[in-house]
C-alpha cells in the first residue's frame, strides 16, 4: 500500500460536506485496463504477472493496491464461489490489496474496435445498473476492513445518446437504484463504497460545470432523495447525506486538461457543488502549440482503429470539439483556424516534451501540487490504458517498467 498522509492545515479551498476526503490514508496504484484481459482468468493472470514486480519496485516494504478493470464478463467469472473465495486467499497471502474497480469498459477493451461502444450499455440501460451492482458486491467482499471502496463509471452516456429531457431522468433514477445497492452492501456487509462519474469528452458528462448541475438539479435533488427514501425506507435527511456519499465524481485530469479546465477553479466548483472526488485518476493526453498542416502529419501515428480519440481546438476564447481525429483533421482541411489542440489520448505521465508538441503533463502538476495543498481524494490512480496503440517511438520501457517509471513520477510530485 503505498499511504500519504497530508496535512489539512492549510485550507484554501472552501470545504464544504464531503469535500475533503476524510480517512487521511491514501491509496495510490494504477489501473489495470493496460492489460489485455477480458475473462478473468485472463486478468488474474495478468495482476499476478505484473503487479508483484511492481510493488517490488514501488513499496517493497508495504503492502501494494490493486486499481482493478473488470469486464462484465470477468466479473460474472469472479461472482463464482470457487474463484472468490481463491482470488481473497491470494489477496490475503500476498502483500497486495482491493481498493477500487474501474467499472467503465463493460465490454472488450484491447485489440478491437471499441470506439463509442466503451459507454454501452450506458446509464440508460439497466444492464449498466446490474453490470455496476455485482462490481459492488465483489468490492465488498474484497475491501480490506478498514478501506472504503470506489468504482468509476461511464459519465452518463455518450452525448449524442442522451436524446431528451426523459433520457436524463433515466440515468438520474438508475443512479439512484445504485446507490440504494450500495446501501444493502453496506447495511450487509458494513462496508463502504461509493460510485465516480467519470466527466469525458464529448459524453454527457463533459465539462466540470455539466458535471455540477448534473448532480445538483437531478442526482442531490428532491426528487432523487424521495426516490431514494421509496426504495431503502430512510428519511429525507439520511437520503441527502447517502447520495451525496455514494454518488461522486472521477475527476480523469487528461479529460479535464482536454477541455481547457482550470484546476483550482475546477476543484472550487466540485466544492460548491458539494461533489465529492471518489477516484483522482492520474493521466496526460497531447497538447499542439501550432496548428497546420504539419500537426496532421504529427499525429497520423497516433490514429487507430481502437479508441475514440476527442480533440478540443481553441481558437480565441471559443473551443471546438471534434469526436476523433479524422473529424480534427477534416476541420482543417476545410480551413478552419485554432490557436491550440489537445487530444485525448493518454500517453505516459512521465513524458512531457515531444518535440514538435507536448503533453498535459504540465496539468498533473497544477492538480497535484493542489491535492498535496488540500487532498482531493483517498484514491489516486494512474491510469495510461492505451500502451498497446501508443506509437513504438514512445515506448522507451516495456509495459510494466513503464508504469512504475508512471508510478515513481507521481510519487515524486507527492509531499
Amino acid at each position: 500500500m503505498v499511504n500519504y498522509i497530508h496535512s489539512h492545515a492549510n485550507n484554501n479551498i472552501q470545504t464544504v460536506r464531503l469535500i475533503q476526503p476524510t480517512q487521511t490514508t491514501q491509496h495510490l496504484s494504477y489501473c489495470s485496463n493496460i492489460h489485455p484481459g477480458e475473462t478473468w482468468q485472463q486478468t488474474q493472470a495478468n495482476l499476478h504477472d505484473n503487479l508483484l514486480g511492481i510493488r517490488q519496485q514501488i513499496a517493497p516494504d508495504q503492502d501494494f493496491g490493486i486499481g482493478l478493470r473488470l469486464s462484465a464478463q470477468a466479473a460474472s467469472d469472479l461472482a463464482k464461489p470457487d474463484a472468490l473465495a481463491a482470488f481473497s486467499e491470494y489477496l490475503q497471502i500476498n502483500p497486495l490489496y482491493l481498493f477500487t474497480i474501474n467499472g467503465f469498459p463493460y465490454g472488450p477493451f484491447h485489440g478491437t474496435t471499441v470506439k463509442e461502444a466503451v459507454y454501452l450499455p450506458d446509464w440508460l440501460d439497466p444492464e449498466r445498473l446490474r453490470y455496476t451492482n455485482q462490481l459492488a458486491d465483489l468490492l465488498a467482499q474484497l475491501l480490506p476492513e478498514d478501506v472504503d471502496g470506489s468504482i468509476s463509471t461511464v459519465p452518463g452516456a455518450f452525448k449524442a445518446s442522451v436524446k431528451s429531457e426523459g433520457d436524463v431522468q433515466i440515468i438520474a433514477h438508475n443512479l439512484v437504484r445504485h446507490v440504494a445497492h450500495l446501501l444493502d452492501v453496506k447495511r450487509n456487509t458494513g462496508k463502504k463504497i461509493c460510485l465516480a462519474l467519470e466527466p469525458e469528452p464529448c459524453c454527457f458528462l463533459e465539462t466540470i460545470d455539466e458535471t455540477c448541475s448534473f448532480f445538483k438539479n437531478y442526482l442531490y435533488s428532491s426528487d432523487a432523495r424521495k426516490m431514494l427514501s421509496q426504495l431503502t425506507g430512510i428519511n429525507d435527511s439520511e437520503a441527502d447525506t447517502a447520495l451525496h456519499e455514494h454518488l461522486t465524481v472521477c475527476l480523469d485530469i487528461c479529460h479535464a486538461a482536454v477541455e481547457f479546465e482550470d484546476a483550482k477553479v475546477c476543484l472550487n466548483k466540485l466544492n460548491q457543488a458539494e461533489c465529492a472526488v471518489g477516484k483522482l485518476q492520474i493521466s496526460a493526453g497531447l497538447k499542439f502549440d501550432e496548428i497546420n498542416a504539419n500537426t496532421v502529419e504529427l499525429l497520423k501515428p497516433f490514429e487507430d482503429n481502437v479508441y475514440l480519440h476527442q480533440v478540443v481546438g481553441r481558437h480565441n476564447s471559443d473551443l471546438h470539439r471534434f469526436t476523433d481525429l479524422h473529424e480534427a483533421f477534416a476541420s482543417l482541411n476545410s480551413g478552419a483556424e485554432f490557436d491550440e489542440w489537445r487530444v485525448h489520448f493518454h500517453v505516459p505521465v512521465f513524458l512531457d516534451n515531444f518535440g514538435h508538441y507536448q503533453s498535459t503533463q504540465f496539468f498533473i502538476r497544477e492538480m497535484l501540487a493542489l491535492h498535496n495543498a488540500n487532498p482531493i481524494s483517498n484514491h489516486l490512480e494512474v491510469e495510461t490504458y492505451t500502451w498497446g496503440v501508443l506509437p513504438e517511438e514512445h515506448k522507451t520501457d516495456n509495459m510494466q517498467q513503464a508504469i512504475v517509471r508512471e508510478l515513481q513520477w507521481v510519487m515524486a510530485q507527492l509531499n
